[in-house]
């Protein structure tokens, strides 16, 4: 206990510590006693040494951000938690007993949410086998769909883990199996082959897992610079290009230092997770919808290209160039419906090249090439449904013709307009052979 007095004691970890527990509620862990009080709160960098002096061993925070934590009692309404809370931080906790896995997690999260234009992530170690990738809340926009931001606790934590989740299920699969065999991960989880597999692939998550069921309001996490009762070691932050030579050597208390932060300041930020908040719940709207029957041809991605002429209104009008703003929205549209629509990766790069010709102003080529470059690598997902008004609608290209109403997506309007031609001829043939 000596160890962790003394380094609860140094004024640089007082500091950091406190600064991560801005407007958010804490809760005091001791050692095997348990939690003290809450909700409690931190504010100077006395009350750090105070409590470990009274045996504190670690220090525990809310995702959300709180007007008042100490106002929160037990109980309290979902109405009640969204009047009291100010905001919260998207927190992916990557949870493995193998810091190897996580670190290959942690470093495909960072490229998904760099994908998406998020640029200012939080990145810390866990204190045992895990990492914390964070973004905070001004990355956020106020609004999404006419809601307040900070009232989607935790369903937009939730929609982003699982549709990151889904973007890095096929590398972080192909990566853990490059440095481990599927007999060695048998062995160092006690998990048979029949465990660690769906349909006989792997399961990357079985092993290391991004948990979104577990975020829940008043949800707490390890605060920076906080022990590990279990390792000993300290949960340090890093930067994003240190996860992949992360050693947990480096989290021994007596080599921690307070360089690195794992907060953002909030004047280096934007509303860059914009697009991220709203392309997650635009696939949480999808994958609500009753599972496609398999007789049914709407979004099964055809041998052969379709052709231009069988493509809807909206994507028609994108092709043609983008007037205004939201050429990286309209990039996004494109790229998955394209891809869905039988395309392969050199005719997308043809066709994108073209189209970038022809927006307002041009996209740099190296941010679309590394897009499709990207795309490629993940699990593919269908280009927003019709009803997301923040696409369609937004860049000024819906324009429904008579077939419209009876599709949700735009790959279902090409795929549907070929099957009823098909269903015409048919009909056409057997009446004049009638």
């Amino acid at each position: 206990m000596n160890h962790i007095l003394s380094f609860y004691s140094r004024r640089d970890i007082q500091n950091a510590i406190i600064k991560s527990c801005m407007s958010r509620e804490v809760a005091v862990k001791y050692g095997t006693g348990g939690y003290g009080k809450r909700p409690d709160v931190l504010q100077f960098p006395g009350d750090v040494l105070a409590l470990a002096t009274a045996g504190a061993t670690s220090f525990h925070i809310s995702e959300e951000r709180w007007h008042n934590p100490l106002n929160l009692k037990v109980g309290m309404t979902k109405g009640q938690l969204d009047e009291l809370r100010a905001g919260w931080d998207l927190l992916l906790d990557i949870d493995s007993n193998f810091i190897e896995y996580s670190k290959i997690a942690g470093r495909l999260l960072v490229d998904a949410l760099e994908f998406h234009e998020v640029r200012s992530i939080g990145v810390k170690f866990s204190g045992r086998a895990g990492l914390h990738i964070m973004v905070p809340f001004e990355s956020f926009p106020s609004e999404v769909n006419n809601q307040k931001t900070k009232v989607l606790f935790p369903d937009g934590t939730r929609a982003i883990a699982k549709y990151l989740k889904t973007m890095i299920e096929a590398p972080l699969r192909d990566e853990i199996l490059s440095i481990s065999r599927i007999e060695d991960i048998t062995k160092a989880t006690g998990k048979s082959v029949s465990e660690l597999t769906q349909k006989n692939i792997f399961d990357p998550f079985k092993v290391v897992d991004i948990d979104p069921i577990l975020i829940s309001s008043r949800h707490l996490f390890r605060s920076p610079y906080s022990f590990n009762e279990k390792s000993g070691l300290v949960s340090i932050p890093l930067k994003k290009d240190q996860i992949k030579n992360f050693k947990v050597s480096q989290a021994v208390h007596d080599k921690v230092t307070t360089d690195v932060p794992f907060t953002i300041d909030k004047n280096q930020m934007e509303t860059e997770a914009a697009r991220l908040l709203i392309q997650a719940f635009d696939y949480k709207q999808k994958n609500k919808a009753v599972e496609i029957k398999k007789d049914k041809p709407d979004y099964t991605t055809p041998e052969v290209a379709i052709k231009p002429n069988y493509f809807p209104p909206c994507i028609t009008s994108l092709l043609q160039g983008v007037k205004t703003d939201g050429r990286k929205r309209a990039l996004f549209i494109l790229l998955n419906f394209l891809h869905h629509t039988g395309y392969d990766k050199e005719s997308i790069r043809r066709i994108l090249h073209e189209w970038n010709i022809k927006n307002y102003e041009q996209l740099r080529e190296g941010y679309i090439t590394g897009q499709i470059e990207w795309q490629g690598k993940q699990k593919a997902i269908l280009p927003p449904n019709c009803a997301n008004q923040s696409y369609y609608t937004a860049l000024g290209v819906c324009a429904p013709d008579n077939l419209c109403h009876k599709i949700k997506n735009p790959v279902q309007y090409s795929t549907r307009k070929i099957w009823a031609e098909k269903q015409h001829k048919k009909k056409v043939l057997k009446e004049k052979k009638s």
